[in-house]
């Protein structure tokens, strides 16, 4: 362990206090809202999927989103609702073709941008935001929650919790000591445990393990799924470029957890250097006069700035200045091991099969 990494977790366990309070506040949130007591959980008569986890960090929500939105909008009206984080306006809005990641946020601005054909909205308070996007999108089928599973306002119809392979929540802790910003025990509610970024050659013995220690209900499924990255392309011509073991990198990245990315870069690159900015960081001109200053340091004929999908969303408003620097966007997403994804896959939709033959029942 590196003196950085000491220094901040020694100065987590620091704020134990503050974790401790934080899980009581939030063991009592809980509780108003299992027993209905002055918070209660709204039910809508429409199929709604949850992606959530109980941590804070990059559990890979944003391409569990986009998994669903590529199996299920071929066959469904399917639409993704979001609070935009970090975005700089307020309420409900629904993207369309003058939208910007400042009006709706990264991860929507993304799924905008990869799924132009799905409604893609946002809100704070989806308890709102529910009704407006089914009234402005009237042929909807399907709304998938992003990050909603610790928001219980709204309680969706099946809730998919993901964890990090590398940081389960079974062995976490409330912040700001540990990670966790929900109880370990609001898991029981999800109907899908994933664990996520697991390495690609998890063996069935370790795969059981973790089972044992997840220790899930018996109505809960639970999978696997490692991280793959596919062939970089140019942030505006869209041109592809693979990496190769003669290129130098220079990574411009602010993400939540970037371990993996730099591992694969590792493996990749002949080396890479790495620009660090803060989680959701608003890009200046002034930024990317640093990151161009960078670039240029670099002295070898074969050399890239690379960059994540998210981090993209921020950047492609300098089009002007971007066309002909060699910025190439790197594309993430799960797959399922054990040869488990047809599984999951049958079970997102025999939800919403069972949701809409009880409904034409319930209206027989």
């Amino acid at each position: 362990m590196n003196f950085n990494a000491f220094f901040l977790k020694s100065f987590r366990v620091l704020l134990l206090p503050f974790a401790i309070a934080y899980g009581i506040i939030i063991f009592i949130r809980n509780k108003l809202y299992d027993k209905n007591f002055l918070l209660h959980e709204t039910t809508f008569n429409f199929p709604l999927i949850c992606i959530g986890n109980v941590a804070v960090g990059g559990t890979g929500k944003s391409p569990m989103v986009e998994y669903l939105l590529n199996f299920l909008h071929p066959t469904y009206k399917v639409a993704t609702l979001s609070r935009g984080y970090k975005r700089k306006t307020k309420g409900y809005a629904l993207a369309n073709e003058n939208t910007t990641a400042l009006e709706i946020g990264d991860e929507p601005m993304q799924f905008h941008l990869k799924f132009p054909n799905v409604p893609v909205a946002v809100g704070e308070e989806r308890l709102v935001a529910i009704p407006q996007l089914l009234h402005d999108v009237p042929d909807l089928q399907v709304i998938i929650l992003d990050d909603a599973f610790q928001h219980r306002a709204v309680k969706a119809g099946l809730n998919i919790v993901l964890t990090d392979y590398n940081n389960l929540y079974i062995y976490d802790f409330f912040l700001p000591t540990g990670d966790l910003r929900d109880e370990r025990r609001s898991v029981k509610r999800a109907d899908i445990i994933i664990v996520t970024k697991c390495p690609p050659d998890l063996t069935f013995d370790k795969k059981q393990k973790i089972l044992r220690n997840l220790h899930p209900l018996n109505t809960q499924l639970v999978y696997f799924t490692t991280i793959e990255y596919d062939t970089p392309y140019h942030i505006i011509t869209h041109e592809l470029k693979p990496i190769t073991e003669n290129d130098e990198v220079l990574l411009v990245c602010g993400i939540a957890n970037p371990k993996p990315l730099k591992d694969y870069l590792h493996q990749q690159a002949a080396t890479y250097y790495q620009k660090n900015y803060n989680d959701h960081h608003i890009f200046t001109i002034d930024d990317l006069k640093e990151i161009i200053e960078r670039y240029k340091a670099i002295d070898v004929p074969q050399k890239m700035i690379l960059t994540t999908e998210k981090d993209a969303v921020r950047l492609t408003k300098f089009k002007q200045e971007l066309v002909d620097l060699p910025l190439y966007v790197l594309p993430i997403k799960h797959r399922f091991l054990f040869d488990e994804a047809s599984l999951f896959e049958s079970a997102v939709e025999q939800y919403i099969v069972n949701f809409n033959k009880t409904h034409e029942q319930a209206k027989k």
